[in-house]
């Protein structure tokens, strides 16, 4: 009993450092430049085709994958399925202009620092943690999204095609985790864990 509980008072520290460090900072930073692109979009070919084109939201979507795969069970399937439906959430007040839009690439580039740093731990983190740690982030990314939804020629066909692209990237990390985990103990996932997380640290510091 002893050790489930010590087992269970480091899960919740760790949650707690991954959940809190990221909007304490937040909290602290600078404001960043706002992560939306300029000029006319189209419809769902510009929706699909954003998440691929900017590479700190196909790190962070490819990397939920890849955490979803190596933590296994339900985390499976329901990280890739929270991820779009936060991401709605946060596109809708960023059409409204609601919410924390001068840390928005702040928040963006700490995605990819925990989730990195989570896959390169190899953090079977409690279910409700790692739910919570997807959400704040996916917020975050879908924010921008809805910043530039009006601009298109037809918001709801560019909404549609950025959702739907952001789960053909959640599916190629989770083949990816599968396919390379099985190899040298998962070290090759971890470091792709690592990748990321420093990529999330470069974004941060430019």
């Amino acid at each position: 009993m002893a050790r489930m509980r010590d087992a269970t008072t480091r899960s919740g520290a760790i949650a707690a450092l991954l959940f809190g460090s990221p909007l304490c900072i937040i909290l602290s930073a600078s404001p960043a430049s706002a992560h939306a692109l300029g000029g006319v979009m189209g419809g769902f070919g510009s929706g699909f085709g954003h998440p691929l084109a900017g590479f700190d939201h196909f790190l962070a979507m490819l990397a939920v994958g890849l955490w979803g795969a190596q933590m296994g069970g339900r985390s499976v399937w329901t990280l890739p399925a929270t991820f779009p439906l936060i991401m709605c959430i946060g596109g809708i007040f960023g059409m409204l202009g609601i919410g924390p839009g001068a840390y928005i690439e702040t928040g963006i580039a700490l995605s990819l620092i925990v989730l990195g740093g989570a896959i390169a731990a190899r953090w079977i983190a409690p279910e409700w943690a790692a739910l919570m740690i997807v959400a704040i982030f996916a917020f975050f990314h879908g924010y921008p999204h809805g910043q530039e939804a009006p601009r298109a020629v037809d918001p709801a066909a560019y909404t549609v095609g950025f959702v739907v692209s952001t789960g053909l990237i959640h599916i190629l990390g989770i083949g990816v985790g599968f396919g390379l985990g099985r190899y040298y103990q998962g070290r090759i996932v971890r470091a792709l864990g690592l990748a990321i997380a420093a990529c999330g640290v470069y974004f941060l510091v430019t």
